[in-house]
This record gives structure tokens, sequence and C-alpha cells, in this order.
């Protein structure tokens, strides 16, 4: 059966014990495909795929890890927050099992709120109005009611349980201490601002690291091609005198956002997965 894929993403991103330890967790029981951590997001991202049971069972035990481990209470980072298990997305990698990852979420989130009791709110695909996790941050839930479990944690907050499409999660690092140039970029290349449909980017500064960043996720790369965005990026960088220090990949990244960045420089005119070696091999494995 072709597997699922989840991102969690937990409040911790600076003491390696812990996230050694919800690695091990999230890694019980579904496949643990990347860890990517920041100390100045304070955040660690988990990429994991599996069937619908392994992946029940590794949320549940990388959650139940997140609330015995992360007070939120005390948790300092440039990530904005709701709890220390965040964001929990359940992610159908082909347009015909989003109904299994549905299924799959909705099981996530009756464990996690009885067995776990932590308060669950759904986003993405598995609401009616598609609300996304800002949709939460922004003081929502001082009203909203749960979709399942009590009321917040003390110490661990809540959980956003949701379903989405793959998305690519990049970082550009600009080699400036510029907060405000920061936020004006990604103020052009969001889809709010007018900029890219589907980009969702802040100007974040980080203190550790010594410079700023615009942080996106990149909700649609068909519509908006990463290396589209990143080359937006780099020219209204280049209009303040700014210089692009790097690109940093969060997580991973759908193969066919990678192939439309190579059409181009190698003039292979339709590249795809189909002309992958191991793409096709995987694929006809997979079937």
């Amino acid at each position: 059966m072709f597997p699922l894929e989840s991102v969690p993403n937990v409040s911790e991103g600076r003491d390696p014990e812990t996230i050694a330890a919800l690695a091990a967790a999230f890694g019980s029981a579904a496949a643990l495909l990347d860890v990517h951590s920041d100390a100045d997001h304070n955040r660690s991202v988990f990429t994991l795929a599996g069937d619908e049971d392994a992946l029940v069972e590794s949320l549940v035990a990388g959650i139940a890890v997140a609330v015995e481990r992360i007070d939120v209470r005390r948790h300092e980072g440039v990530h904005p927050r709701i709890g220390a298990a965040d964001v929990v997305p359940l992610v159908p990698l082909r347009p015909e099992d989003e109904d299994r990852a549905r299924e799959t979420a909705l099981r996530v989130a009756a464990r996690v709120a009885d067995e776990l009791r932590l308060p669950v709110y759904f986003y993405g695909l598995l609401t009616q109005d598609g609300r996304e996790p800002a949709y939460f941050r922004r003081g929502n839930l001082d009203w909203l009611r749960p979709d399942r479990g009590p009321a917040l944690h003390p110490s661990a907050g809540a959980v956003l349980v949701g379903v989405r499409r793959p998305l690519i999660a990049l970082n550009v690092n600009l080699a400036s201490n510029d907060l405000e140039a920061a936020r004006e970029i990604a103020a052009v290349v969001r889809e709010t601002g007018g900029g890219f449909p589907g980009v969702r980017a802040l100007g974040l500064e980080l203190e550790r690291a010594g410079h700023v960043q615009v942080s996106m996720n990149v909700t649609d790369w068909q519509a908006a091609p990463p290396h589209e965005v990143v080359g937006r990026i780099h020219a209204e960088a280049a209009t303040r005198g700014i210089e692009v220090a790097g690109t940093e990949l969060v997580g991973l990244i759908p193969a066919g956002a990678v192939l439309a960045a190579a059409e181009a420089p190698l003039g292979i005119e339709g590249l795809g997965n189909r002309h992958v070696l191991e793409l096709r091999i995987l694929e006809d494995t997979l079937t």
C-alpha cells in the first residue's frame, strides 16, 4: 500500500536529549525520514511515512513525549506556536489517498484527546473553511472550543491536527541584520501581499545565527515553483543592497519541484518524475 506522510512540528529545537527522545518515539512504528531542528525557531520538524496504523502509533507516542518534556510557558523562539506538539499534519502523497489521510488524522485526534488529555483543533482539509494554523495563533483559541478533548493543557497547550497536501518549507537567510528588510521581502512574496499563490512568509530575526531570515511555506509548488519564489527573494534583496547567505530546506521536498527547477537550465522539455530512474522503480514497487 502506498504510504502516507506526516510532518509533526514540535516546540523544541535546542535540547539534544529531548529531540532524540522525540525522534525515537516518532520513529517507533513509522519510518522516520528526516529531523530538522532550529535553535532560533526553537522548533523541530519530523518527517514520517507509513501506513495508517504505523502513523497513528508513532504520532501518539511522539506527542506523549512532547507533553512530558516540553513546557510552553517557558518556551522561547521566533516561530509562533500554540502547543508543545504544535502542528501535526497528515499528508496524502497522491490525491486518491486524501480520505485515508482524513481517517488517520481523526484517529490520531481521538487518541490524543482521550489518552493524553490534550485539546485538539482541526485545520486544513479537516475543516469546511480550510483554516490554517495562523488562524489559531491570532488569539482565536480564547473563544474556540476544541474539536476534540478538554480545555488548554497548562504546560503543553493544544495540538493542531490537520490534513494538507505536500508543501515545501524554506528558509532564505539574508546576510544582514535588517529585520525590516526581511519583513518587506516576506510581504512581497507571500500571497496576502499580492505575491505568489499559496506562499506564507515571515521576516524573522535570528539572534543566535546573527542574521535575518525570510521563512516560508510554499503550499502549492506547482502554482508557485520554489525556484521562482527564491529567485524573487534574491532580486528583492539585491535592490536593498543585501546578499542572500543561503536557502535552508526544512524537511523534504517533492521530486517534481526539484525537476521543475532543473528543467530550464538542463533544457529538457517536460522533465518529470517519469524520466527519473529511481522514481520509476519506486513507483513500480509501491503500486
